[in-house]
């Protein structure tokens, strides 16, 4: 049977095309059933632009609220008990899909999941990861990326565990490099936070190589590397930030300096590689790791191909059983849960 995989199709920036349209890619790819869960008569209008479509593994879910991008968060989420998002929650906990993703209110989405879903037992706080390329074949982990602003030493021990769990997983990593995010590689460095972190994160059954600095993000010299939401978000927004600026100053440069039709092509198929490896929609979105249940919040200028690739994620992650894998590493280790 292919695996259920539930899509917020109100949630992106330019909802709900890239949405339908990501779905009809990832059931034709993938071994995947989609369930579109939004506005029913504006996705079957969005539809009918694809007739070819109509013949895939696609079902529309009706839910007449949406949570916008600007609303408040605990306001929206108690109020809109039929949003997509709560919708297609539901039937994640309803056993109806194996997993949700949105490209929706980042902050809405993680407070309805917990409310949903809930947490797995020795997980006070739910993390999102995010997938950052390195300058070698592998890719590297950051967990938190934004759920958790403020956090505690036995909250970055959790972080670790489930990291180390979703590489091995899903990147198949047999003994991920977990490191600290810090200010220097030295154990004395850093803040309050990393210093109470260090010795916990060394304790743990884990492959910990210590502090690691920000350009470890991408020379390759960790596989997961865990900080506070807080930091992680400002490191994915410079990040984003820092590859768009890249892009478009190496397509200027090329422009100006290839004069030949060979070397014009030479240098646009190596354009298009390099744009494919920092893409952040062959990532898919982040995954909210801790939760007792799938759910990954992709960005929200989210393209039909992110949508895609969130889907194959989603499906990897349920089909690995990753959730049960972490419950049961948290179970095994000591101190993991205690404040």
């Amino acid at each position: 049977m292919p695996t259920v995989i539930a899509v917020d199709a109100m949630g992106s920036d330019k909802a709900p095309k890239p949405e339908i349209e990501g779905a009809i890619l990832a059931a034709k790819q993938y071994h995947v059933h989609v369930l579109l869960v939004g506005r029913e008569e504006q996705l079957r209008a969005e539809m009918a632009h694809h007739p070819s479509a109509q013949h895939l593994p696609i079902e529309i879910v009706n839910a007449t609220e949406v949570i916008g991008m600007d609303e408040k968060v605990a306001q929206a989420v108690r109020s809109k008990r039929d949003s997509s998002m709560r919708v297609g929650l539901r039937l994640v906990r309803e056993g109806k899909a194996a997993g949700f993703i949105t490209a929706g209110n980042t902050g809405a989405a993680m407070a309805t999941a917990k409310m949903v879903l809930g947490a797995l037992p020795g997980v006070d706080r739910p993390a999102l990861a995010a997938v950052f390329p390195s300058s070698k074949a592998s890719a590297t982990i950051l967990v938190d990326v934004g759920a958790n602003v403020d956090c505690k030493p036995h909250n970055l021990e959790q972080f670790a565990i489930m990291g180390d769990m979703y590489a091995r997983s899903i990147f198949g990593i047999s003994r991920p490099r977990v490191g600290l995010l810090s200010v220097g590689e030295e154990e004395s460095k850093g803040n309050e936070l990393t210093k109470e972190a260090y010795p916990r994160l060394k304790a743990l059954p884990l492959n910990f190589v210590g502090n690691v600095e920000g350009r470890d993000l991408y020379n390759g010299n960790a596989d997961v590397i865990v900080c506070d939401g807080f930091i992680g978000n400002v490191a994915l927004k410079v990040s984003e930030g820092l590859v768009e600026a890249m892009r478009f100053l190496l397509k200027e440069s090329l422009k100006s300096t290839i004069s030949s039709q060979v070397g014009a092509l030479l240098s646009k198929k190596a354009f298009s590689d390099f744009k494919k490896r920092l893409d952040y929609s062959e990532y898919g979105g982040a995954p909210l790791l801790g939760l007792k249940g799938v759910c990954i919040v992709g960005h929200g200028s989210s393209n039909a191909n992110a949508i895609k690739n969130a889907i194959r994620v989603a499906a990897q992650f349920a089909d690995t059983k990753i959730n049960a894998k972490i419950e049961q590493e948290l179970t095994h280790t000591q101190g993991v849960g205690v404040s």
